[in-house]
């Protein structure tokens, strides 16, 4: 039997960790990025328990703890005058209760990890997928933006929300504004006094937050300003923002907001959208992952760490189709419904994320009507109320949702 072969469209984190699922499970993978390099935008993003567990298991723990930072806390701080109201543990505490570290990390530094452990030659750069046509017995057949053509037995869409294959399996749907806007960048933290290397901070303010966090061993704080937002941005990542705007809607709050925000020379903005979910990702030989298949709002970190997830049992299900596909329509149909197992198995959890991701997070520690409410920002209450919240997306383990019959071949030391 031929070796099965799957094309993966997108190189971001996503694209790149499905590749490495689908290598370790021994399956030939063409990834095409449309970039004319491979290279990932952004600033610092959350990699929690249940995606570092992951990443630990692929061998993947050095390499992420020498650019990584693992905070030592979670510190809320009074928007207006800056005392730490509440300090919650992480660090070995976290990692003890969700069973893998809590990390944070700059973007393009966990891409750089993947994109390294990609073998020669799987990668193919100016390849923008504008389609594909299933041939059933035969598999897929993409085209690209340039005219020309490619074969594979399935096709994997990771190229995020825009995503033409999304389109084509799902149809349109309308984008969900959250009415919010979220201003991200870099500082070198050398720049700032007074601002912990070590800390996940946050200032919940009356209408805006803002969350500040170390990123490449501590050399840089990420910051992430979410403001009301008074129209409708472009539902872009790379959108710029003015720093003076952000600047200018902390310009009432405590003294280090201010240094934070004054020692910014560029920033992105983007606007929060999400989408509903949807009711199947896929038709035939064909597949959503990651953002494609369900793109939620940042209010639970957790992008990234569903993408990887997803890579897991996509990597398992496709695995076990080609160990037991015979050849011909038998080969097709197993495929078919190993990529329909894959979706029934994250499905309901990335549905039950995406939502919860809309009202989660720091939003729950907006100003409390009463000043003495048990649920007030800075009370040890409300920060409990906030770990709690992702507590259950957290010590998640997604090897623990593969069936019976993945649990036979599978085990937690080699997922």
């Amino acid at each position: 039997m031929d070796t099965l072969r799957v094309a993966i469209a997108g190189a971001g984190i996503g694209g790149l960790a499905a590749a490495m699922a689908l290598n370790r499970e021994g399956v030939r993978v063409d990834v095409y990025e449309q970039a004319s390099e491979l290279r990932e935008v952004g600033v610092g993003l959350h990699l929690a328990s249940n995606g570092s567990r992951i990443l630990r298991g692929w061998g993947l723990s050095e390499p992420l703890a020498r650019v990584a930072v693992r905070p030592a806390a979670l510190e809320v701080r009074d928007w207006a005058g800056g005392r730490t109201l509440t300090r919650q543990d992480m660090g070995d505490a976290w990692e003890r209760r969700f069973g893998a570290p809590f990390y944070t990390v700059h973007r393009p530094d966990l891409h750089r990890l993947l994109a390294e452990r990609l073998p020669a030659g799987q990668l193919n750069l100016n390849r923008r997928v504008t389609g594909f046509h299933d041939l059933g017995e035969d598999g897929v057949r993409l085209t690209f933006a340039d005219g020309g053509t490619a074969h594979a037995d399935v096709l994997v869409a990771a190229d995020g929300v825009h995503s033409v294959i999304r389109r084509a399996v799902a149809g349109p749907d309308a984008p969900v504004f959250s009415g919010m806007s979220a201003f991200r960048g870099l500082v070198p933290a050398g720049r700032l006094d007074g601002i912990p290397r070590d800390t996940v901070l946050i200032w919940a303010g009356p209408r805006s937050r803002l969350l500040c966090y170390p990123v490449r061993d501590g050399r840089f704080l990420t910051f992430v300003a979410v403001v009301p937002s008074a129209g409708r941005r472009p539902e872009s990542w790379s959108s710029t923002g003015d720093p003076d705007e952000v600047r200018a809607a902390f310009a009432g709050w405590a003294l280090d907001v201010r240094a934070l925000l004054a020692a910014v020379d560029e920033a992105g903005c983007w606007a929060l959208y999400d989408r509903e979910p949807l009711p199947a990702w896929g038709t035939g030989l064909v597949t959503l992952l990651g953002d494609a298949a369900h793109p939620m709002l940042p209010h639970h970190g957790q992008g990234a760490s569903q993408a990887i997830e997803d890579a897991v049992v996509l990597g398992h299900c496709l695995s076990r189709a080609a160990a037991d596909a015979g050849p011909g329509g038998a080969r097709h149909l197993r495929l078919a419904d190993a990529l329909r197992r894959y979706e029934a198995i994250r499905r309901p959890h990335t549905a039950r994320v995406q939502a919860a991701s809309r009202d989660g997070g720091s939003q729950r520690l907006g100003p409390a009507e009463r000043p003495d409410s048990a649920e007030r920002p800075g009370s040890a209450a409300a920060t409990r109320s906030l770990v709690e919240d992702v507590s259950w997306i957290q010590s998640h383990d997604v090897r623990d949702d593969l069936d019976e019959t993945a649990a036979e071949v599978v085990s937690h030391e080699t997922v």
